[in-house]
C-alpha cells in the first residue's frame, strides 16, 4: 500500500487521498522542508507508520458529500492501488478526479479527469541532473494525457542558476505549442538544506512570469518562505482540512 491518509474540505467539498513515495529523487524536493527531515540533506518526509487498504479508502470518501478526489503525494501513481482508487471514485461515487501534483508518470490513466504536471527542466542534461531521468517520456505523457481530453495543467520550480529563465521559458513555449491556454505556474525554489541553489528575488520572479507571458494566456506565481510553504492555510482555505482517515 501506499495511501495513508486522507483529508477533506468541507467548504470546497473535495477528498484529497495522500500517498507515500517517488520514483525519483530530485535533490531540491520540497517534500524534504517537512517535518522530520528539516536541516538533513537529501533526506524526505518520514515513512508512515501505518498504510490505509482500499476498504479503509473507499469506507472513508463515502462518509462525506464529495465532489471531486484529488490524488497527492509523494507521487500519486507510484500507487498501486490508484487504478482501483480511480475506478471507485468515477464509477461508484461519480466524482471528479485528479491528481493534484504528478510528475506524470503513467499517463493517462483511466477514469481521471485532469493533472497538475511538474515539468522539471527542458534541456536534457539539466533534467537528467534534477531527477536522474531522461526528459522525453515525462513530457511525452503530458501531450497524450491533454490529447486523451484530460485537464491539464503545468508547473515548473524556478531555480537561479540551475533550472534557470531559459529552462523556464522554454517549457512554457513547449506547453504553449500543445496549448497556450492551459494554465502554467512558476513556484519561486524554496531552498532545500543541503543544497547551494539561491531563492530567486522578487525582480526574478517578476522576470520569469515575463517570459512565460510570451507563450502562454494563462501564467501564475507563487514566490513562498520555508514558514509559508509549511502553514499554507492563511494564503489558501483549501488548505483548511479535517482528517477523515
Amino acid at each position: 500500500m501506499a495511501f495513508h491518509r486522507i483529508t477533506y474540505n468541507e467548504k470546497h467539498r473535495f477528498a484529497t487521498v495522500h500517498n507515500f513515495g517517488c520514483t525519483l529523487r530530485c535533490p531540491t524536493c520540497s517534500y524534504k522542508l517537512r517535518s522530520g527531515a528539516n536541516g538533513i540533506p537529501g533526506q524526505i518526509t518520514p515513512r508512515p507508520t501505518t498504510f490505509l487498504s482500499m476498504d479503509e479508502v473507499r469506507r472513508a470518501l463515502r462518509s462525506v458529500p464529495v465532489e471531486r478526489v484529488n490524488f497527492m503525494g509523494g507521487e500519486p501513481t507510484v500507487a498501486v492501488e490508484l487504478p482501483e482508487a480511480l475506478a471507485f471514485c468515477k464509477q461508484e461515487l461519480g466524482v471528479r478526479t485528479f491528481l493534484g501534483h504528478t510528475i506524470g508518470l503513467h499517463l493517462p490513466l483511466p477514469n481521471l479527469d485532469g493533472a497538475n504536471v511538474g515539468l522539471k527542466a527542458w534541456d536534457d542534461a539539466t533534467h537528467r541532473r534534477y531527477t536522474g531521468r531522461e526528459r522525453k517520456p515525462f513530457f511525452d505523457n503530458f501531450a497524450a494525457a491533454y490529447r486523451a481530453g484530460l485537464e491539464m495543467r503545468a508547473n515548473i520550480v524556478f531555480i537561479p542558476t540551475f533550472v534557470d529563465l531559459d529552462q523556464v521559458e522554454a517549457v512554457a513555449a513547449w506547453v504553449a505549442s500543445i496549448d497556450r491556454a492551459i494554465p502554467f505556474h512558476v513556484m519561486g525554489y524554496i531552498p532545500v538544506p543541503g543544497q547551494p541553489f539561491p531563492r530567486p528575488t522578487a525582480d526574478q520572479m517578476d522576470q520569469a512570469v515575463a517570459v512565460c507571458h510570451r507563450h502562454l494566456d494563462n501564467v501564475g506565481a507563487s514566490h513562498l518562505t520555508v514558514e509559508e510553504a509549511l502553514n499554507l492555510i492563511p494564503r489558501d482555505d483549501r488548505f483548511d482540512v479535517r482528517e477523515i482517515a
